[in-house]
């Protein structure tokens, strides 16, 4: 497993996954801090392959389980980086007991206070996504409210996200559309996201939009 730098203390490991029949792919993002410190974002698979490529950038401090759905990987990474608090989404902590975790909320933890700013959206309860926002880069971290799967060697994955509505774009799927409980709550947490000054795009299933992200965004959630 290779970390590719997107940004000045931010880089990108990229990892195979499978979900049901599709090949989606798992991102994780690793962020240093100014401390020096590093905060591992959605952690994927088999950590043991990739902890030491990324501690040669620095002593990973946190954790990040940033929605109730990815939390999969989370006693792996915590047992791979003993030293590191694991900070998690509602919901994770019920579905990983083993796990030691701080409850993320809308105040950011000290760790990343200054550098990263984070918003739980609202009106998905079965997800308690947390979105977050790296000003220094202007990029923009998503888990499961957007996916941007442009390419795949599987013809049931290019299928499967062309039905799903998030096929060769940035964009919210029609699962995710389907999980929308409170329609006002969660468009308000859109305003707020859009509110941010990012540029580039960051997800966990589907490539890095670079550049354009913002007005990707807004196509991609139209309609919600």
């Amino acid at each position: 497993m290779t970390l590719r730098q997107l940004d000045a203390n931010l880089w990108a490991l990229d990892q195979p996954l499978r979900v049901g029949p599709l090949q989606l792919g798992a991102r994780t993002t690793v962020l240093r801090v100014a401390s020096g410190d590093l905060v591992i974002h959605s952690p994927g698979p088999s950590p043991e392959n990739w902890a030491a490529e990324v501690e040669k950038l620095g002593a990973v401090r946190g954790i990040v389980a940033p929605n109730a759905l990815h939390h999969l990987f989370l006693p792996e990474c915590a047992r791979q980086f003993p030293d590191a608090t694991v900070y998690a989404a509602p919901g994770v902590a019920a579905k990983q007991p083993s796990v030691s975790c701080e409850p993320l909320t809308e105040t950011a933890p000290r760790i990343w206070a200054d550098e990263l700013a984070q918003h739980a959206v609202g009106g998905m309860p079965k997800v308690n996504e947390f979105a977050f926002f790296h000003a220094a880069s202007r990029s923009l971290l998503l888990t499961d409210l957007a996916f941007n799967v442009c390419s795949s060697n599987s013809l049931i994955t290019r299928l499967g996200m062309r039905v799903n509505g998030a096929y060769n774009r940035l964009a919210m799927t029609r699962m995710g559309r389907s999980m929308v409980a409170d329609r006002a709550a969660f468009r308000r947490s859109v305003e707020a996201i859009l509110a941010w000054d990012f540029d580039r795009v960051i997800v966990a299933h589907g490539d890095v939009v670079e550049t354009g992200g913002r007005e990707a965004l807004i196509a991609g959630f139209a309609g919600v």
